[in-house]
C-alpha cells in the first residue's frame, strides 16, 4: 500500500479501525487494493453477492434502494473514512441489501471477502467496530422513522440538510456547504420536489441557506434546526 494511503487514513481516523495499533492498521492497508471510482459510478448492487469491503479514502457516496417499481430511495451519504460492503464481512455469504454510488469522483480500498475475512480472524476488533457502525446506522435509521411519522415536511427536510451538513458538508467563510440537489433532498426528507423547492426558496429568501445549481450552502445549521423542530 502507497504511503499516502497510509498518511490519508492516519488523517481520516476510520471507525473501523478503532483500537488497533498503528503497526496492525498498516498491515491490514497492505492487504487492500487501492481503486478510483467517478461520480454517479455504482460500487455495489442491491441483490448482488457480498464480496468486497471498501473504505472511502476521497471524495463521497451513499447507499440508495431501488423499489421493485423502480423508485430510487437514498439512504445514508458516506463521508471520507466511511466503509461500506459490510456483507463481505459476515461468516455466510450474503448479498448487499442496497447499492453504493459515488457522489463526488474519489477513491477507496477494497478488500475481497475472503481477505477480510481473514482479517476478522486475525484481528476481532475489527468486527466489533463494524457492529459499533451498524449501530449507528440502526439510530439513524430509527430517527428518519420518527421524523417521517411525527414531524412535519418543513421539519424533515431541516433535518435532512443539518444531518448532511455534519457528515458530507465542507466548511466555507461563510458556513457548510453541500454538493446537492433539490430532488435529492425531496428523497431523502420524503417530500416532493416542489415542497422541497418551496421550503428552499423561502429559508433562501430568510438569509439561512444559499441556493446555487447542484449546491447548498448553510450560514448556520445549528440556527435551521432551531428555527424549524
Amino acid at each position: 500500500m502507497a504511503s499516502s494511503s497510509v498518511s490519508t487514513v492516519r488523517e481520516l481516523k476510520p471507525r473501523f479501525f478503532e483500537g488497533l495499533a498503528p503497526a496492525d492498521v498498516k498491515l491490514i492497508l497492505d492487504t487492500a487494493t487501492k481503486r478510483r471510482f467517478l461520480a454517479n459510478s455504482v460500487i455495489t448492487y442491491q441483490g448482488h453477492p457480498g464480496n468486497h469491503l471498501f473504505l472511502l479514502l476521497h471524495g463521497s457516496a451513499r447507499y440508495f434502494y431501488l423499489t421493485e417499481e423502480g423508485q430510487k430511495v437514498l439512504l445514508r451519504w458516506l463521508p471520507a473514512g466511511e466503509v461500506f460492503g459490510g456483507a463481505a464481512l459476515l461468516r455466510r455469504p450474503t448479498e448487499y441489501k442496497a447499492s453504493t454510488e459515488m457522489v463526488k469522483t474519489g477513491c477507496a480500498l477494497e478488500w475481497d471477502r475472503a481477505t477480510i475475512r481473514g482479517l476478522v480472524g486475525r484481528y476481532p476488533r475489527l468486527l466489533e467496530n463494524a457492529l459499533a457502525i451498524v449501530s449507528d446506522y440502526l439510530d439513524g435509521y430509527v430517527a428518519v422513522h420518527v421524523s417521517m411519522t411525527c414531524h412535519t415536511a418543513r421539519q424533515r427536510l431541516a433535518q435532512v440538510l443539518v444531518g448532511l451538513a455534519s457528515g458530507i458538508g465542507r466548511k466555507v467563510p461563510t458556513g457548510v456547504e453541500l454538493s446537492v440537489s433539490n430532488e435529492d433532498l425531496a428523497n431523502a426528507a420524503n417530500v416532493t420536489p416542489f415542497t422541497a423547492s418551496r421550503l428552499m426558496s423561502g429559508w433562501q429568501r430568510s438569509g439561512l441557506v444559499v441556493k446555487s445549481r447542484g449546491k447548498v450552502m448553510l450560514r448556520s445549521p445549528e440556527r435551521l434546526l432551531l428555527n424549524e423542530v
